[in-house]
This record gives structure tokens, C-alpha cells and sequence, in this order.
């Protein structure tokens, strides 16, 4: 299961992300969970301890290693440097396991515009397919608003893109442009989740506006999420009424996704 996470900044795609980690490892899976947003605050969410996320560290911030691999140094603009450079040791060499979630920091890479190619980005791009391409049993990628690192050689292995909304008619509006990104590389198979819901009216007005984009359910405010940061503790064991949401929402997000598999005749 490879899942992309996207939506507003703000809205709590960290949160949901963090939530749905912990659920799918603590349900037996394998989870290699991915912060591919410019401030990197995953580790936090899932309640990584000072001295593992010591160890964490954004593979964009990594100058010897890309230079290494590309063959020129970080900030450099035109010239000869590698554009698939190796990256399959990543993973395994650079993230950090924790309660059964292993977790990898990309960062982010300032391109200067959407034509300029540095070898920061090279790197990322790679890692990013190679990502995709990897037999991991659950993969999720905590991005940020957009889809710029999913492109359409890639598109087919993202099993889904799940837009995080939050009672609102802006965050409505990102999750439609979220859609019509996606849409535009082939991606179809996306979800909702509502956010910071307090009651059921904001649940209804989430359902009749939802940009034709299926909701799978919601995750309720809750001050103590705040409170979690604070302590440095996973908001997965501090709100019971958040894990309790996303167990159902994981329930039945596999449904959806194992019923648009392709059938498999048995002989």
C-alpha cells in the first residue's frame, strides 16, 4: 500500500499521517513513513525520542552524500553532474525505526523556478521513484500541497492520495486544485479526510461539499493534540478519539483500495 498525504498547510496532514502510521504498524505491517515537507515535523507527531531524531536528518541537507552521487556539489546550477544517481541504500542506511514505523527525511530543495535543475533536486526526484518502485508493505508520504514530486511514470504506484480538509471553504478549494493536479498526471484514486471536525454539522457541510472527492472519514478537534506536541508525545497515544477515528478510517480505506484491484482469475 503506497499512500500520498496532501492538503492546505495547516490542516493536519502530519497528524494524519503520524496516526496512520502507528495504526498500520501496530497492526502488524511494515511501514516506511516518508516527511517529504519543506519543515520536516513528522518525527514529532509519531513521538520519536531526542535521541533517534538526533539521528534524523533531511537527505536534501546531506551536501557530501549528493555530491558523492551526482557528482557535483549542492547549489551548483548547469554544468555535467549525474541525473539518476544511486539511491537505493537510502533508505535502509538513512532512516530511523521507531515503535515499528521506520522514518526517512527528504527536505526540500529551493530550484529557483520550475525550469532550473541542480543536483539537489536530481537527487530527491530519484529517490522519490525509487521510493515508489520499492517493495515496501506500506508506504506513506507526508507531502506538502501539490504533486510535483509524482510524475506519470510513477503515478501507477501510488496506490492512492489522500487530501486532509479542514471544515472550511479554503481548504475546500486547496483539495480541488489538489484534485485537478492529479488528475492532470493520471492520478484518480483519491480520498478525503476531514479534519478538526466538532460536530456533526461540520461533518455534513464536509460531505455536500467535498470537490468530488470520496470522504473516508473524520478525525475530530481536539486540544490535546497541541498539548501532545508540547509533551513530545505521539498524538496516536495521547487522543483516544483520534486513534479510534483512524482505525475506521484505515479499515476503510484498505477496503476501498483492495476493491479497485484488478480481479485475479484463480485456476
Amino acid at each position: 500500500m503506497k499512500l500520498a498525504i496532501s492538503g492546505k498547510g495547516g490542516v493536519g496532514k502530519t497528524t494524519l499521517s503520524a496516526l496512520l502510521a502507528q495504526s498500520m504498524a501496530d497492526a502488524g505491517r511494515d511501514v516506511l513513513a516518508v516527511d517529504a515537507d519543506p519543515s520536516p515535523c513528522l518525527a514529532g507527531a509519531l513521538g520519536f525520542p531526542p535521541e533517534l531524531r538526533a539521528k534524523l536528518r533531511p537527505i536534501s541537507e546531506m551536501d557530501a552524500l549528493i555530491e558523492e552521487r551526482t557528482g557535483a556539489k549542492p547549489g551548483t546550477v548547469g554544468g555535467f553532474f549525474t541525473l539518476n544517481p544511486r539511491v537505493d541504500d537510502i533508505p535502509e542506511r538513512f532512516a530511523v525505526k521507531h515503535r515499528g514505523v521506520r522514518l526517512l527525511e527528504m527536505g526540500a530543495v529551493d530550484i529557483g523556478g520550475s525550469g532550473c535543475i541542480c543536483p539537489e533536486s536530481a537527487m530527491l526526484k530519484t529517490l522519490f521513484t525509487h521510493l515508489l518502485f520499492r517493495k515496501d508493505d506500506v508506504l506513506l508520504l507526508d507531502m506538502y500541497a501539490g504533486v510535483e514530486h509524482l510524475g506519470r511514470a510513477t503515478v501507477d504506484f501510488v496506490d492512492a492520495m489522500i487530501v486532509v480538509v479542514e471544515p472550511t471553504r479554503r481548504s475546500l478549494g486547496t483539495a480541488a486544485q489538489i484534485k485537478q493536479l492529479a488528475n492532470d498526471i493520471g492520478l484518480t484514486r483519491l480520498f478525503l479526510v476531514g479534519n478538526k471536525v466538532r460536530d456533526g454539522e461540520e461533518a455534513a457541510f464536509l460531505e455536500a461539499e467535498t470537490p468530488g472527492i470520496p470522504v473516508l472519514g473524520f478525525l475530530p478537534a481536539d486540544l490535546r493534540v497541541q498539548e501532545a506536541d508540547r509533551l513530545g508525545i505521539p498524538v496516536y497515544d495521547h487522543v483516544p478519539a483520534l486513534r479510534e477515528a483512524v482505525g475506521m478510517i484505515t479499515n476503510k480505506l484498505t477496503g476501498e483500495i483492495i476493491a479497485g484491484l484488478p480481479e485475479t482469475k484463480v485456476t
